[in-house]
């Protein structure tokens, strides 16, 4: 595939000497869902401010499509579309006009059809001529990404762009961003919604500190550095593990359930012995699960040894 965005060993110390990114490598490419995770803090805006022109470098390069975003700004900023976390549109406004507005920014020649393609695009086709004051929060961040795309942009760049939105938008959101990637945008998303990365993104990057911890395929992550758990239903139900099971490093759960954890990826992965000594300390199992250790579990443990 090819590179759209190359960020290569890009610093940000702000007066004071507050350093809010650490050499940040990055490499994006063209047609794929990002989805960069971190806490609040580790420099998920910042950097995407960099990128967007909207700050500047303390030092590093940055690339798009091919343009320097400082030598050749203009060429490099018509290739992204930024949708900010804050809702700040003009509420007298209405849909059509402040999209329009926002391509003229960029220069295009006026194209009402293809701004309504994209409405369609958004659902937001029937509300073109609705004030942005009459509409729900949904539908104003719905508006944010069609200023963002009406320029015909192939980086789109999503900060944070669920905050405040109910599930039930939030998966229409999802949808949207599918429907974006199959027109060949590439889009960079920052989220606190662990399930939005696990459920979009193509490839995972976790941020902390200003420092990129991993940027990995997400299903390659969670098959690298997932961990199983095996639930023991016992009857009577555990209330204490007995001294021979002392090996396995068992916990019990709120229902009295033996939880035994293990990596897939191990020599062994116990389990056998495990059942065989049950049997000796004399517990009755009635079921056995497994449960697959989520995204969620793996970005708390990466940022767990970064604070470390």
């Amino acid at each position: 595939m090819t590179t759209i965005l190359n960020v290569s060993g890009v610093t940000k110390t702000y007066e004071g000497g507050f350093q809010a990114l650490k050499g940040i490598d990055l490499e994006i490419e063209e047609g794929e869902i990002l989805a960069l995770l971190g806490p609040n803090g580790a420099g998920k805006t910042t950097l995407i401010s960099i990128i967007c022109g909207i700050s500047t470098t303390s030092s590093g390069t940055i690339t798009v499509g091919g343009f320097d975003h400082v030598k050749d700004y203009r060429a490099a900023r018509d290739m992204i579309g930024l949708v900010p976390q804050e809702i700040n549109l003009e509420p007298f406004e209405t849909v059509m006009n402040t999209v329009r507005f926002s391509r003229g920014l960029f220069g295009r020649p006026r194209d009402d059809a293809r701004i309504e393609e994209i409405l369609k695009l958004l659902s937001l086709h029937d509300k073109k001529d609705s004030r942005i004051m009459t509409l729900s929060g949904g539908m104003k961040r719905r508006v944010l990404i069609a200023k963002a795309l009406c320029h015909d942009p192939n980086i789109l760049f999503l900060d944070e762009p669920t905050a405040g939105v109910d599930v039930e938008l939030r998966k229409d959101m999802w949808d949207i961003v599918a429907k974006l990637k199959q027109t060949g945008v590439t889009v960079i998303l920052t989220t606190h919604y662990i399930e939005e990365a696990e459920a979009m993104a193509d490839r995972i990057g976790v941020i902390s500190k200003g420092e990129i911890l991993l940027i990995e395929d997400k299903d390659a992550l969670i098959k690298r550095l997932g961990r199983k758990e095996l639930i023991i239903e016992c009857e009577p139900p555990v209330d204490a593990i007995p001294d021979g099971l002392a090996q396995y490093a068992l916990t019990i759960s709120d229902g009295g359930e033996l939880v035994y954890s293990y990596d897939t990826h191990g020599d062994s992965t116990g389990i056998t012995g495990l059942l065989a000594d049950l049997r000796k300390a004399g517990l009755q199992m009635t079921d056995l699960s497994t449960r697959q250790s989520s995204l969620e579990d793996i970005f708390v443990d990466l940022v767990k040894e970064d604070a470390a």
